[in-house]
């Protein structure tokens, strides 16, 4: 077994201190240069050197020495040296320092003695405490309460080694009788504790004859008393009501982390409603009262863990928890909203609207930071909200179009997608909403949000005047016709300054711009003059909204309004009788469409139309000119039965979802019994199971390796030198979240001893050494097992490598063995995960880091592909599977990972079958961070060429 740790010290420098400098300064009377070498010397020690002939130098000069730094690194450097020999017995050098200790107990400076008493703490070996222990109990009865506690805690550690009850045989009545005579609150808790663990039935005995003081007590010895009842109640379940009732009366106390404990202690141990109540009151509470934003993310946690387990009672707390909102902190809103959304109910559902109402409406005023983020968190929940409980989406769509011209485009975007949605599953507000939709469509200034409210206007104004008025409502945002006239033309060949023409627009000059994602692109500013003052429509001008957008180049937007334009037409032959009014109207289409197209190709704007877009308009136009039965039906009806579909899908998806996670078992009829499983019946909360159950988080970190794991443990063992080197090595790998633990195994396979073998590793990229391993000596033809810890900072590839150095008798020079280096592989910390639609494409947009990689591969055939892709990656499809049916050459996808440190890792893969049947195209990778984008593209180079 490896030694317990008691000290540990952050020491960065590699190269140790030449030993007799150190010596030196240890000899002479310069108290400074003394404290540096001491420092020295432990930091040594905790390194893996020896040190031994440093010893009795330090017995010699250090000992002596009145300065209270030297000696608290005195009793650190007497805690960290090697007390025994090989056979456990105690080195006889060691007595040496038994009679400095006594004279430390003794000592009358109080420092002196406290840390000398909390020093014997961490000492095991009886021989040194023996002589001490008369010592050790006179500090008991100390006028100095630092000094008594650290005694009464020498004596339990006393009291706790193997043959500590024969040392001190009635320690825990003489610590009864300090327990019933001590006034200082801390004291009082090391006593109170040293019988707690030592000799429980005291404790018990001492905790019911004081019981109706224990609200009186201190905070300390307050949460020593619920750890005592947890442990009784777990054993005596007979008993618990009499302790819960302590429990309960706690509940009042002033210190909020008594109170904090005192909810868990209740959820642990007892399921009673009662009980479960008072705990998430008591939640709440201090969810209102702290101030600190990690305690009310921790409380959140904990109401999160009751709304699993005891949903009924939260459901009554929902406005409580719901007036965590009022904390400026997004971490916190955001966590009480996810809580939020899962506690409604069709009796709560109105209050809990009616507060998400209230929220929106503060986050129109400046007050607040972050309005734009908060809000689209507020307009997701009232959407979730609306979806799963319909009669209230008539109280907030209203509300929440107000927002759409939001200067945060993606509130303005959740606003837009919630509307499409409600105007589909509410047929009684597609009136209402439409109405509403016209009449505040020219507030609208994103392109994305344009687009979908045109899609909507396109797909739901049914009757005639809701079709009159979008035909309306997009010629006046679109302002007046031509876009571009052909004296501009003449102006932008040839530079020359003529009289524009009415409504004609000017360029005037050309300038970069720089775009709201820190791109630059040119910018054209235009003036627009007109025979007769600009018509005023609703609160703006005629060149409204969509104007703008296209002379800045927006074509795609045109395409969309081209779309819109041809379905309110068709739709208009259906419900107007009037034949001239409907050639009136395509003609009208007819023209803007054109007036796009000449826009497209001027020399004005910086670039001209996409194929894409202008293929679209065209078809419009032909459209317009020979209308089929066939066409109508696609445009009018198919689109919309699509997005129905799209809808059911999402809607099924979400149920699965749910009955998945209903259905989950937790364990196989073959599994090893999980110790969790037994031991959580008993009221153990998770913290107090690592505790207990050590087996069991050996298994999770992947130290304990099931029978059955054995060829994948093969799988992971790598060779570090080669079979002719004097040293083999080889490493077993294992990886769990933020470290990397490596079990090397080195064989001497010469006949020789080797002296000071040492495994010198060194890292590349975010990982870290956690300590240098020390030196051993190997014996002919032995072996070495060889334990190195690696922190990891990040999802990137590291490299570790290294050399094993050691000396021979024979040869005077070391000898150094190179290994070969060990790659980190990027799959083990990335793992499938899920995030919406929406959620995808904002974070697509947002990181900056994006990684290409050419499809180059031999599979043929489009989904098998797309499956080896997920498969060599570890990734999730967000695509629905009803998107990839049929064949038609062309297959794109979305594909989704999140890595342990929380790193999202995006993947928009797009394939099209060539006429020779190969497959071309591209996988585009984003990230936040470099390093996960250029590794997960060298996995996807490495892995794609391979079949399925």
């Amino acid at each position: 077994m490896e030694k317990s740790c008691t000290l540990l010290i952050h020491f960065d420098k590699g190269t140790p201190a030449i030993a007799n400098e150190i010596k030196e300064a240890l000899e002479g009377n310069d108290v400074p240069a003394k404290i540096d070498a001491m420092k020295k010397a432990i930091m040594l020690l905790l390194n893996g050197e020896t040190l031994p002939q440093l010893f009795i130098t330090i017995v010699r000069y250090v000992l002596p020495s009145e300065d209270h730094t030297v000696q608290k690194l005195l009793l650190l450097y007497l805690e960290i040296i090697e007390k025994t020999d090989t056979k456990g017995r105690v080195l006889p050098e060691m007595i040496l320092i038994c009679q400095n200790l006594r004279n430390n107990l003794q000592h009358p400076n109080e420092y002196i003695r406290g840390v000398t008493l909390r020093f014997l703490c961490r000492l095991n070996e009886t021989e040194i405490i023996e002589p001490l222990i008369p010592s050790v109990l006179q500090n008991l009865e100390h006028r100095h309460p630092f000094i008594r506690r650290n005694a009464i805690l020498a004596v339990m550690s006393i009291y706790k080694l193997p043959q500590g009850e024969q040392l001190l045989v009635d320690a825990p009545e003489m610590i009864e009788k300090v327990l019933s005579t001590e006034q200082d609150a801390s004291a009082k808790r090391n006593a109170f504790l040293m019988l707690f663990t030592c000799a429980q039935d005291r404790a018990v005995n001492y905790l019911l004859t004081h019981v109706d003081r224990v609200s009186e007590w201190g905070e300390l010895l307050q949460m020593v008393v619920l750890e005592l009842i947890r442990k009784v109640c777990r054993t005596n379940r007979a008993e618990k009501g009499k302790y819960i009732k302590i429990i309960i009366s706690l509940l009042n106390a002033p210190s909020t982390a008594v109170i904090y404990e005192c909810a868990g202690t209740l959820v642990s141990l007892s399921s009673a409603p009662t009980a479960i109540r008072a705990a998430a009151n008591t939640y709440c509470q201090l969810l209102l009262s702290q101030s600190d934003n990690n305690v009310k993310l921790i409380v959140l946690d904990r109401l999160n863990e009751l709304k699993s387990s005891h949903r009924d009672i939260m459901v009554d707390l929902i406005m409580d928890v719901l007036r965590a909102l009022s904390s400026p902190n997004l971490d916190i809103r955001r966590k009480t909203l996810d809580i939020v959304l899962e506690l409604i109910t069709p009796r709560n559902i109105n209050e809990v609207v009616l507060m998400l109402k209230k929220e929106v409406m503060k986050t129109q005023s400046g007050e607040l930071e972050k309005n734009g983020e908060y809000r689209q968190m507020l307009i997701q929940a009232i959407h979730s909200c609306a979806i799963k409980f319909p009669e209230v989406a008539s109280t907030v769509v209203h509300l929440l179009m107000d927002f759409l011209g939001d200067s945060n485009v993606a509130s303005a975007i959740d606003v837009v997608v919630f509307v499409r949605e409600i105007i589909e599953t509410n047929p009684k507000l597609r009136v209402s909403i439409i109405t509403r939709l016209l009449d505040t469509f020219y507030q609208i200034r994103a392109a994305r949000v344009c687009s979908c409210a045109l899609w909507i206007i396109g797909e739901y104004c049914l009757s005639l005047s809701e079709v009159e008025s979008g035909i309306a409502t997009i010629k006046q945002c679109l302002g007046e016709l031509p876009f571009y006239s052909v004296s501009e033309e003449g102006e932008a060949t040839d530079a020359s300054k003529k009289t524009p023409q009415a409504n004609s627009i000017t360029v005037s000059s050309r300038r970069p711009a720089v775009l709201a994602d820190g791109t630059y692109a040119t910018q054209s500013a235009a003036s627009e003059t007109a025979f007769s003052a600009p018509t005023v429509v609703q609160g703006s001008l005629a060149s409204g909204n969509i104007r703008s957008l296209l002379l800045a180049g927006d074509f795609f937007l045109g395409a969309v309004v081209a779309c819109t334009l041809t379905k309110l037409v068709l739709r208009l032959q259906e419900v107007q009788p009037s034949k001239v009014e409907v050639n009136k109207a395509a003609t009208q289409a007819l023209l803007i469409f054109v007036s796009m197209l000449q826009l497209g190709q001027s020399p004005v704007l910086p670039h001209p139309i996409d194929n894409d877009s202008n293929d679209r308009i065209v078809l419009c136009i032909r459209l317009l000119c020979d209308t089929g039965d066939g066409i109508r039906k696609i445009w009018l009806q198919s689109c919309r039965q699509s997005f129905v579909k799209m809808l059911s899908e999402k809607q099924l998806r979400e149920t699965e979802e749910l009955k998945a996670k209903a259905q989950v078992s937790h364990a196989q009829p073959d599994d090893l019994i999980d110790f969790y499983h037994l031991k959580s019946r008993k009221g153990m909360s998770q913290l107090e199971l690592e505790d207990e159950v050590q087996d069991d988080l050996k298994r999770a970190t992947g130290e304990f390796v099931n029978d059955n794991d054995d060829a994948n443990k093969l799988n992971r063992i790598l060779q570090l030198t080669g079979f002719s080197d004097p040293v083999y090595a080889e490493a077993y790998v294992t990886v769990h979240h933020y470290d990397i633990v490596l079990d090397i195994t080195v064989i001497n396979r010469t006949k020789e001893t080797l002296q000071n073998l040492c495994l010198e590793l060194a890292t590349m990229g975010d990982l870290k050494l956690v300590e240098r391993p020390q030196n051993y000596t190997l014996a002919p033809e032995s072996s070495k097992q060889i334990k190195a810890n690696i922190k990891v900072s990040s999802t990137e590839t590291g490299v570790i490598f290294g050399n094993i150095v050691y000396e021979t008798s024979n040869v005077l020079e070391r000898t150094v063995v190179v290994l070969n280096d060990i790659h980190i592989d990027i799959m083990d910390y990335i793992s499938p995960a899920v995030c919406t639609d929406a959620a995808f494409r904002t974070m697509w947009a947002e990181f900056e880091w994006e990684n290409k990689v050419a499809v180059n591969t031999v599979i043929q055939d489009e989904k098998e592909f797309l499956n080896h892709i997920i498969k060599s990656t570890n990734m999730k499809c967000l695509t629905p599977v009803s998107a990839l049916d049929d064949e038609c050459g062309f297959l794109a996808a979305n594909l989704y990972a999140k890595s342990v440190f929380g790193e999202d890792a995006l993947v928009n893969l797009s394939v099209e079958k060539q006429a020779d049947g190969k497959l071309s195209g591209y996988i585009r990778i984003r990230s936040k961070t470099q390093g996960i984008a250029l590794s997960l593209g060298d996995k996807i180079t490495l892995k794609q060429k391979g079949g399925g």
